[in-house]
């Protein structure tokens, strides 16, 4: 056998810090990476008490934009440029979202007035 891979320890904060850059929430981030765990795994992955696989790895780089090297090497910074813009994914999702919560209201508003006609 050979030597346990040595895991990555800066990698949770740096999960933790392109969701916050994303501006979304834990349940939204599961939904961009299209977990079926949803929120519960985002968790764990920020707080280092699991380690996502490779895929869920290549899905945030793909999110954030940076290289599977940054997030893999602890001697790397994770480094967002000035002129970065959230992708388009997350806008949708995020657009999606904010409709349907206004949907929602609406809805309700509309059950409370005929209740009160």
């Amino acid at each position: 056998m050979g030597n346990p891979r040595r895991k990555p320890e800066k990698l949770p904060a740096k999960l933790l810090a392109i969701r916050q850059k994303l501006g979304v929430s834990q349940s939204q981030m599961a939904t961009l990476l299209e977990l079926e765990t949803g929120y519960p795994r985002i968790s764990e992955y920020e707080i280092g008490k699991r380690e996502p696989d490779l895929i869920i790895l290549l899905r945030y780089t793909k999110l954030a934009r940076v290289s599977i090297d940054v997030l893999a090497n602890d001697s790397l910074e994770l480094k967002f440029p000035k002129n970065w813009k959230r992708p388009k994914q997350v806008m949708d999702l995020l657009e999606r979202q904010r409709r349907g919560r206004i949907q929602n209201r609406i809805d309700i508003l509309r059950r409370q007035l005929s209740r009160s006609l």
